[in-house]
């Protein structure tokens, strides 16, 4: 990648923030009560990712994604570690690729205290693929302006006969 010296990096004292350091299958244990107690934020981070095209410029609602996933875990480990860990470990142990249906069991038995403990409910299959409109603070970006190029090779004449293409259209399934 080239850069110019009128691009801006971010320091690294900017970047560092407490990572994250749990296991994989920790963190699918965990990842539906985490997607739902931490929607608001990452659906901030991601707005900001998508309107911006620069991460550069959403560094502070990733540091925010960050420290509601660790506060996230540190509850958690507060009120549910014992039927957390036994459902961790049965994702982690049950199966080669962590699959969720060989631990029905003990996901009922911590979904229940995360229910009960912290008033969090399992999110229904589908949930983070439904349509929602998230309102946000951050003023909108301005919308870019198309280039327009002077030495652009000019577009043909509407009065121009067009010929069918030679071997039939690559579209065949949009006619009639």
């Amino acid at each position: 990648m080239v850069l110019t010296a009128d691009v801006h990096l971010p320091e690294e004292s900017e970047l560092t923030v407490e990572e994250v350091n749990l296991s994989s299958a920790t963190l699918r244990a965990g990842s539906f009560h985490l997607g739902k107690y931490c929607e608001t934020v990452n659906n901030e981070f991601m707005l900001c990712r998508y309107e911006e095209k620069d991460p550069r410029k959403c560094i502070n609602e990733g540091k925010a994604v960050t420290a509601c996933t660790l506060e996230f875990f540190r509850k958690v480990k507060k009120v549910c570690l014992a039927e957390f860990n036994q459902y961790a470990n049965c994702l982690d142990k049950s199966s080669g690729d962590h699959g969720l249906k060989h631990c029905r069991t003990t996901q009922g038995v911590y979904d229940k205290c995360m229910l009960d403990k912290l008033n969090l409910e399992r999110p229904g299959f589908g949930y983070f693929t439904e349509v929602r409109v998230h309102d946000s603070k951050r003023p909108k970006p301005p919308v870019e302006e198309k280039a327009v190029y002077p030495d652009a090779t000019p577009a043909l004449p509407d009065d121009v006969e067009r010929k069918p293409a030679r071997f039939g259209s690559r579209f065949y399934w949009m006619t009639e």
